[in-house]
């Protein structure tokens, strides 16, 4: 898939920012122009190559490597549901069941109006409020199916 017209100007600010040891600022650059467009589009990543000299093949290895960067555009929201076992033996299965009923998408897609994206998660890190999930940097827990409606709700304006 062909990138749209990309404005590339924000990439052009963000590299000189580093030291001109690229290799090792890559991370910390890729986090800033991701935080800028939302996700990583291949012009971009040829664009940071380009003002870097860094090969493309080692961005990509990078972005493909880390969760946290994405190829693919994302909602402004990211939802992750804790898959953990003291999640799902509270129930976390049908909770997730209705977010994905409520935003009409399913796990690690993204809901057609770019608000929303549906992730699941190994673990969260906060079994003692199971079923637990978040949105952003927020944390939602002890969630059942009619309140975990109203936290999304809350998110949808």
């Amino acid at each position: 898939m062909k990138d749209k017209t990309i404005d590339l100007k924000p990439v052009a600010k963000i590299v000189p920012k580093y030291s001109r040891d690229y290799e090792s600022n890559l991370i910390a650059i890729l986090q800033e122009t991701q935080d800028v467009y939302g996700y990583l589009p291949k012009s971009v990543m040829k664009e940071i190559s380009k003002l870097t000299d860094v090969p493309l093949t080692r961005i990509f290895g990078v972005v493909t490597f880390y969760s946290q960067f994405t190829l693919t555009p994302r909602g402004k929201h990211a939802i992750k549901i804790c898959n953990g076992t003291a999640c799902h033996v509270r129930g976390v299965d049908e909770v997730k069941e209705k977010v994905k009923e409520h935003l009409n998408v399913s796990e690690g897609e993204t809901t057609a109006d770019f608000k929303f994206t549906l992730e699941t998660v190994a673990c969260i890190g906060t079994c003692f409020l199971a079923p637990v999930m978040m949105v952003d940097d927020r944390y939602f827990g002890k969630l059942t199916t009619e309140s975990v409606t109203d936290v999304v709700k809350e998110y949808s304006n």
